[in-house]
Formats: C-alpha cells, structure tokens, sequence
C-alpha cells in the first residue's frame, strides 16, 4: 500500500495494491498491521456505509469531544469529492481544506484523523460509500459547519440547482461561529 500525504497534517492518501488478471482484481483494503508498519496505530470499532444520488453533499461533519473519530473513507461504487477542513485551533493549517475524488474507479482512500471537519459531494449518478471510524456514534457529540461557507469557499463540483442537502445540514454553523467556540 502506497501513502502519500497531504498538505493537511495527517490526512493520508491510501491507495492499495491492485492485482489485475483475466478475471478482474484483487486488493486489500484494509489491514491493520500493514497500517502499523506504515506507521498508523488505530484500532477501529465501526464500518459505515452510506448511499447517495448525484448532487447530494453531506457535511461538514465532526463528533466533538470524547467521541471525536477518525476514520478512513473508501467509495465501493461511484465517484465523490471528499473534502476535510482542518478544525484543530493549534494546527498550522487550521481552517484550510484539501479536496480529493475518490472513486470506485481509482480506490484510494482517505485518512482522516481526529479534528478534522468531513463532508462529500456525490458526482456520478450514485454512490456508495464506506467508512471505518475509531470510536462510536454519539448523537449529542455530533456538530458541523455549513457546507457553503463563505470563509470555507469549497467548490463542491456540482450545479448550484442540483444541490441536495439536508434540512440538518443546512443549519448546521458557519466557519467563524466555530472559531468563535472551538471544541479542537
């Protein structure tokens, strides 16, 4: 497995060896000792799956305090743009972003660690995504920031008109509220 990073402190491109022959391929998506010797020591407690039609975005999402996670982001069908803000107030790249296609085309993966905002925009015609997390849910820690904020300015790569987005998204805060009460 090849890891590249990126220019967000510990957020990691995965990208798994692929063994192609007549029949179609192989891959490992996921081992944790490979990880290790990488030098990721994470022990993860639960797989999400979620599936969305073009147009959706879906964040940015974060679980606050004790149940912040960390997870690791792969497409099993479809294309989307990942997109993380770093919220950690003592980071150097505090409230920039990085934005990545992931595909069930290219499979790489995302590495995202603990304070950092997640959220996707769906770009094919529908998508599958799964992601493995290293604490559980938790309702009352969960928090965001809106997914069209000003300071943010994240091109999503999707028609305004053909946006979809939750009515619990979009009351989610803007950037400079967040600022204003960190919890990174």
């Amino acid at each position: 497995m090849k890891i590249t990073p990126t220019k967000i402190e510990g957020v990691l491109i995965l990208e798994p060896k692929i063994f192609h022959d007549d029949r179609g391929y192989f891959l490992e998506s996921y081992n944790k000792k490979t990880l290790k010797n990488l030098g990721i020591n994470i022990s993860f407690v639960q797989d999400n799956q979620s599936f969305s039609k073009y147009g959706t975005i879906r964040g940015f999402h974060y679980q606050k305090g004790d149940f912040s996670q960390t997870k690791l982001i792969r497409i099993i069908q479809g294309e989307i743009l990942d997109v993380v803000v770093d919220v950690r107030q003592n980071s150097k790249t505090f409230g920039q972003s990085f934005a990545i296609k992931l595909s069930s085309q290219n499979n790489l993966q995302l590495f995202i660690p603990k304070g950092l905002a997640h959220g996707f925009s769906v770009l094919s015609k529908e998508a599958m995504i799964f992601y493995k997390c290293d604490n559980f849910y938790n309702k009352e820690s969960e928090s965001g920031i809106i997914y069209n904020d000003k300071d943010l300015d994240v091109d999503w790569q999707v028609p305004i008109n053909k946006i979809t987005i939750s009515q619990q998204d979009l009351s989610l805060q803007t950037f400079k509220q967040y600022r204003e009460n960190p919890c990174f």
